[in-house]
């Protein structure tokens, strides 16, 4: 219990001790930068969710500051993606800036990957992602990203309708040591403890819920 107090502590000092943004972007500029991504994103940035192969995220009506991050992120090598990182590298900061913001005042669109999943699954998902498993100190996903699981500032994004494909192997990939770029080690703290029916479960009722 120690351990969890800890962690809490932490996320409510994250906006104490990382620094702020200083963020300016034009969406019209955004929108040409934006032709490299549209292949794998979509025109309409909906991204795609593709079972048993890489998902590629909604980026429509996501946090600017959040997208912006990610993508330096792959860009200065801080986040791995081999599909990703070339993508981002043909970007300049300013491009990188107007991308986001383009790409967060396009509507969000409706997640797939939930459908079809046994409701058993799904309720298992709503209680991880809503109150957590305090018995193994899983927190729910709310106590970072927010109200409705909607998103925080640049460092939690709102995960609420995202394809629970994408949704899954970012799971995996804390849990495996993969990913390794979010705040204070929060999610690996939370993936590690997390077994294959948690992730599934919790991939699949993130995505049934709708996104701002």
């Amino acid at each position: 219990m120690k351990k969890i107090k800890q962690l809490l502590w932490a996320v409510g000092l994250v906006s104490l001790t990382l620094p702020a943004w200083a963020f300016e972007g034009d969406a019209q500029r955004g929108q040409a930068a934006a032709a490299v991504c549209m292949a794998c994103h979509q025109a309409d940035g909906s991204g795609l969710n593709i079972p048993g192969g890489e998902s590629w995220p909604r980026l429509a009506g996501m946090n600017a500051e959040h997208l912006y991050k990610q993508l330096l992120d792959f860009q200065q090598g801080r986040r791995t993606n081999a599909t990703m990182a070339p993508f981002a590298q043909m970007l300049n900061d300013q491009q990188l800036r107007d991308v986001s913001v383009y790409y967060s005042q396009l509507p969000a669109t409706p997640a797939s990957g939930y459908q079809g999943v046994d409701a058993e699954l799904l309720a298992h998902g709503e209680r991880l992602a809503t109150r957590g498993d305090w018995d193994r100190y899983i927190v729910p996903c709310a106590s970072c990203h927010g109200p409705d699981n909607q998103g925080a500032g640049a460092h939690f994004p709102g995960i609420a309708g995202q394809h629970a494909g994408y949704i899954e192997r970012q799971l995996r990939d804390w849990q495996q040591g993969q990913r390794d770029n979010d705040p204070q080690h929060l999610m690996l703290a939370i993936a590690e403890r997390m077994d294959d029916r948690d992730i599934r479960a919790v991939s699949a009722w993130l995505a049934s819920q709708p996104a701002q």
